[in-house]
């Protein structure tokens, strides 16, 4: 299944736990679930949706890899650091299923992270 998200930042972290959720098969009460971003300037994580923490990771990912930074991508495309903050946050995200659900922690949810917006992207949620 596809589940499209939208963002009208450049860089945006959105909860989409709810629609991963829902791409889960109502016959399937054990399982593992994959998302996958492919997308080579955005990445999902799972963690904490706490508002402070995502500006926490936006600034983070800003310290880590500066968006002014002296690239040598930025003579092709000009978002080396895009696609540099993608690699370090990952392209997929693995989560079981249990009792027909995402079996995540108490405070854990599906990021998905956009490093090069606004756009629109399609996550793939795969759940064998």
């Amino acid at each position: 299944m596809s589940i499209e998200v939208s963002t009208s930042e450049r860089v945006e972290v959105r909860d989409v736990t709810d629609a991963v959720r829902d791409a889960i098969p109502e016959d399937c009460e054990r399982g593992v679930c994959t998302v996958y971003v492919p997308h080579t300037t955005a990445g999902v994580a799972v963690n904490e949706p706490e508002s402070g923490l995502l500006r926490d990771l936006e600034r983070a990912l800003d310290a880590l890899v500066p968006a002014n930074g002296d690239y040598d991508h930025d003579r092709v495309d000009d978002n080396a650091d895009a696609h540099l903050r993608a690699m370090l946050l990952g392209e997929s995200a693995t989560i079981p299923v249990r009792d027909g659900d995402l079996a995540l922690g108490t405070w854990q949810a599906v990021l998905f992270v956009e490093c090069d917006g606004p756009r629109t992207r399609s996550l793939s949620v795969t759940v064998t």
